[in-house]
């Protein structure tokens, strides 16, 4: 049986699931959009993409993840939905849990039937009862889970979090993040932890409050507004000191490889033609 673990956002990448990027494209030019669609089309960019191109493009990805001996795992297709090849909204791992997300998007919601066939009847697995959270929203920091509360995730579901931590003898804090902007897609988006005590930061969606936290905590590696739009502080870190990143995201790569972090690069023009790249289409199971 599959056993989930991961404890920082950084420890070697053992096991990760993915998925291909289906054809049925959201048609991104219909004027009855939903509200929360409006806001988040203020903050991030939305194009239609070519599903092949993005297949191509994660192919790489996966073949530079098995390169480094990181065993990849592909979810089942969900027919009809959109954006599919984005499988970290799904759930994620805190220490020996898997957390199912409660999607905010309800064209989304079957795609999770996948993730959930990878489980069946493990003890592992937890449900949520309410609220609203999506695994773009949650960085693990020591003893610390790191919540943005985005468009996509509401306080209710970090709130219910919590008590599914406490219940599960996990001994960690829910913080909360807000913004100071409307149409926050994902916290890891504008913030994301690269290696130990590092991140990369977008300060101006943050609030003072939230953003002074942040800064007591890490050495922050700035995101300027062009860069957060083109979604290059979305990386993966695979191991303590090695970070992939989208081609293109130069002066963030120059900045980790100045604090003598390891930098591979794959092309994800077309992936990100959607607000998402290496952290979104990537949900790890096991890390080191």
């Amino acid at each position: 049986m599959l056993v989930p673990q991961a404890t920082t956002e950084y420890g070697t990448l053992r096991a990760v699931a993915m998925r291909h990027a289906g054809d049925h494209v959201r048609d991104l030019t219909d004027p009855h959009s939903d509200p929360v669609f409006d806001r988040q089309q203020a903050t991030s960019t939305w194009n239609d993409y070519r599903p092949k191109t993005v297949r191509a493009q994660q192919d790489a990805l996966i073949g530079l993840l098995c390169d480094r001996g990181t065993e990849v795992i592909l979810l089942e297709d969900a027919l009809g939905c959109t954006a599919q090849h984005y499988p970290r909204d799904l759930g994620f791992v805190i220490d020996h849990i898997l957390v199912l997300a409660r999607l905010n998007s309800a064209h989304r919601r079957p795609e999770t039937d996948a993730l959930t066939r990878l489980f069946p009847g493990s003890p592992h697995v937890v449900h949520l009862p309410e609220g609203t959270i999506e695994g773009g929203d949650v960085v693990l920091h020591d003893g610390t889970v790191m919540v943005g509360l985005s468009e996509e995730t509401s306080p209710a579901g970090a709130r219910a979090l919590q008590r599914a931590l406490t219940a599960a003898g996990i001994d960690r804090e829910v913080k909360t993040l807000s913004f100071s902007v409307p149409g926050i897609v994902h916290l890891d988006d504008h913030f994301n932890i690269v290696a130990p005590g590092t991140a990369l930061i977008h300060r101006t969606v943050f609030p003072p409050a939230d953003l002074a936290w942040i800064e007591q905590h890490f050495d922050l590696i700035d995101v300027s507004d062009a860069e957060a739009l083109a979604v290059q502080a979305n990386v993966l870190a695979i191991a303590p000191g090695t970070v992939v990143v989208a081609a293109g995201s130069d002066r963030i790569t120059a900045q980790l490889a100045e604090r003598g972090i390891e930098v591979l690069t794959v092309d994800y023009s077309e992936v990100t033609r959607i607000p998402g790249s290496l952290r979104c289409t990537t949900l790890p199971l096991i890390r080191d």
